[in-house]
């Protein structure tokens, strides 16, 4: 099977001993309704996809031997959302409990580098990783949001940010028998009302329902699987050469030029 070795949700413990690994990949995502055409677990399927594409690519050009461990499949939910059916809601201590013990865990193993693939935009880990710092200094963690990597606009017709053009297209490269375009919503929403809010001077959380009918936030109507795999694709060529370079520095002095400032 072309990934055992790399993808862990594939692999046996013969497949693991046969390699050293320079760093630790892992996935998050949620479990929540994607408009009425895409799975529960989109944002898990996607970010370990795209991880392990990358992954691939990482050992192939650059001889880096990276572990994508299974996805994540516990995120926290805006309002509105814990009330859909079956959408669960993960408390912040809840992922940095699940945060805490794999980097306990991996720590233990004597690895000590692990760069997190976020798939959902409800879930913030920069506090987490800040602690986790404190308590094992020699481990060193990276948080990359796989969608933001590359513009949306020079990929997609009308990128959205929930079950939209982009995430639809992606699936639809990865996983077309997971989609069914025909029965989507056109994810109309409702912005904010109030300007500061939607100019981003301040922050707060949408109520989904309230927000959206469909779930979704964005129409999916433009997707193909010719997108998907365009920006799939050069979003694995851009997350090869992280790791690379993650999996190349030694500790955490060498992550900072050595000049001096002028």
């Amino acid at each position: 099977m072309k990934n055992k070795g790399i993808d862990l949700s594939i692999s046996s413990f013969g497949d693991v001993l046969k390699n050293k690994y320079n760093l630790t990949i892992l996935p998050w995502g949620a479990t929540e309704p994607h408009n009425l055409h895409l799975p529960y677990l989109t944002d898990c399927i996607l970010s370990h996809d795209v991880a392990v594409d990358a992954a691939q690519i990482a050992n192939e050009r650059y001889g880096v031997n990276c572990m994508v461990m299974p996805p994540v499949s516990f995120g926290a939910q805006n309002p509105g959302q814990r009330e859909l059916s079956f959408c669960i809601h993960a408390r912040y201590e809840t992922q940095k409990a699940i945060l805490t013990d794999i980097v306990a865990s991996l720590h233990t193993q004597g690895m000590n580098k692990l760069i997190i693939i976020n798939g959902h935009g409800g879930n913030c880990f920069k506090n987490m990783i800040r602690d986790l710092s404190m308590d094992h200094p020699d481990f060193l963690i990276a948080i990359s949001e796989w969608y933001n990597v590359l513009p949306a606009k020079e990929y997609f017709d009308a990128p959205g940010d929930h079950a939209d053009e982009l995430e639809t297209s992606v699936m639809m490269y990865y996983h077309p028998e997971l989609v069914n375009l025909d029965e989507a919503g056109e994810g109309k929403y409702k912005p904010f009302a109030i300007q500061s809010l939607r100019e981003k001077v301040a922050w707060m959380p949408r109520n989904w329902q309230k927000v959206s009918e469909d779930t979704g936030i964005g129409n999916p109507a433009l997707a193909t699987a010719e997108k998907g795999k365009r920006f799939a694709n050069a979003i694995a060529d851009k997350y090869a050469v992280l790791f690379a370079e993650f999996a190349h520095t030694n500790n955490e002095t060498d992550f900072y030029e050595n000049k001096n400032p002028k």
